[in-house]
């Protein structure tokens, strides 16, 4: 069983769409999602520096175009793609790409809710000067506690050995000086602020809005949801969450619970992915990975789409 999930923010990295562009149609679309949503999805892409899309409202919205637009080229229909993935999630913003996948949104509908989402999220990050940084070892209980005690959010928690710890600068410079038991490193992470945090509050009311105009569909194959990791039945069920998630923790963790429950015997992580990649390895053992960083590995892809759907008939 083939599960497809898409990054989350602090994947992108400068001119990574570069060689999506040559693929056809592929920059036609991203120019006509970038007059959708008023951002030069092509410009973000391929000739911005680092910093340029370390902004949170620029970082959003080239995620889920590049996951859709990764997504769209691998699977060539709705129809594919339904009948070849046997569940889909994204870590954190790659939840909208997820979403549209599963058909609850359309991709448009999907990009308009991330450019709302991001615009919402950096006006609630430059409130407060927060981030975020990634906790390499220990036991999750005992670095939860810990974070806890630190007044520090578990804001991801991304397996059994990697949490994402969000607060104010100051809260995360007293994390480096005082790492919980069994934690190898803490590395801070190039995100603009305390996102999944009581400090991005003001943002779920500006996506609450937007989804009022919304009507989405029922997911078409099983969506699991970063909450709880749980398979959302509904798609009034999806947007609740996608508000809700943006002020409360990420439960990657029990997603990969999840899929181990459905089954899955391999994973493909939509561009510009890595890190979720990474996270299976260690916690879906026996499950093969791939990562679809570039169009070269779109042949690698297929076949493993290929051999999962053989193997499942």
């Amino acid at each position: 069983m083939l599960v497809l999930v898409a990054p989350g923010q602090g994947a992108q990295t400068p001119g990574f769409l570069t060689p999506w562009l040559d693929l056809p149609g592929a920059e036609e679309k991203l120019r006509q999602w970038s007059a959708l949503i008023d951002l030069d999805l092509v410009r973000y892409g391929t000739e911005a520096d680092e910093a340029e899309i370390r902004d949170t409202a620029v970082a959003q919205p080239l995620l889920v175009a590049s996951a859709l637009l990764s997504a769209r080229q691998l699977f060539p229909s709705t129809d594919d793609l339904t009948a070849a993935v046997g569940a889909v999630a994204g870590h954190s913003v790659g939840e909208l790409a997820a979403a549209a996948l599963a058909g609850v949104l359309t991709d448009e509908e999907a990009l308009r809710l991330v450019r709302t989402r991001g615009l919402a999220m950096a006006e609630a990050s430059a409130v407060t000067k927060t981030g975020m940084a990634a906790l390499l070892g220990g036991n999750r209980d005992t670095s939860i506690a810990h974070l806890e005690r630190l007044g520090l959010t578990p804001a991801n928690v991304n397996g059994r050995t990697q949490i994402v710890a969000a607060g104010t600068m100051e809260q995360l410079d007293a994390l480096a000086q005082d790492k919980p038991e069994g934690v190898r490193r803490v590395v801070p992470l190039k995100v603009a602020g305390a996102f999944h945090t009581h400090h991005m509050a003001p943002a779920v009311d500006a996506l609450e809005a937007a989804t009022k105009e919304l009507a989405p569909r029922d997911p078409a194959l099983p969506y699991v949801s970063n909450s709880d990791g749980q398979a959302v039945a509904t798609g009034a069920d999806v947007l609740a969450r996608l508000v809700g998630q943006v002020a409360n923790p990420v439960r990657w963790d029990l997603c990969m619970e999840t899929f181990q429950s459905l089954g899955a015997t391999a994973q493909v992580e939509l561009c510009p992915g890595g890190a979720l990649t990474g996270l299976a390895k260690r916690d879906l053992p026996g499950a093969g990975t791939l990562a679809l960083k570039t169009p070269d590995q779109l042949d690698a892809a297929r076949a493993l789409v290929t051999e999962q759907s053989s193997t499942a008939g």
